[in-house]
């Protein structure tokens, strides 16, 4: 079960990672505050502790994932054009966990022509 995609932006591959405010519901409770950490696992096996945060006051509610986005981007050599993949997977025997997954853009005579896993080495 996919939580969130997103194809990346120039923001999203070199400051912060915008998640579309219709996800807020799927990620992790903020019992009440405006920032939560929280951990997903990669292709590879790699754990990933994400921030994700949202403003404090007013209407504009969208979060945003800052703290381990970037050095995550690093790691899969992220570009603007490449897609991101949360999912939550909850099982009735297991504490509920997300799964994180890069795809880079594959373009074939310049057209997308999709996308395609990045499995990387652990940081």
């Amino acid at each position: 079960m996919t939580t969130f995609s997103k194809i990346l932006g120039k923001t999203d591959t070199s400051k912060t990672l915008s998640v579309p405010r219709k996800y807020l519901k799927s990620l992790p409770s903020f019992n009440g505050g405006h920032a939560v950490e929280f951990q997903a696992i990669d292709e590879s096996g790699f754990v990933w502790t994400f921030k994700c945060s949202i403003r404090k006051k007013g209407q504009y509610r969208k979060p945003v994932l800052s703290k381990g986005w970037l050095a995550f981007v690093r790691n899969k050599k992220l570009k603007v054009g490449d897609k991101i993949k949360f999912s939550l997977n909850q099982t009735a025997a297991a504490t509920p966990f997300y799964r994180v997954q890069a795809e880079k853009e594959v373009k074939i005579f310049g057209a997308i022509f999709g996308y395609s896993p990045i499995i990387a080495t652990f940081p």
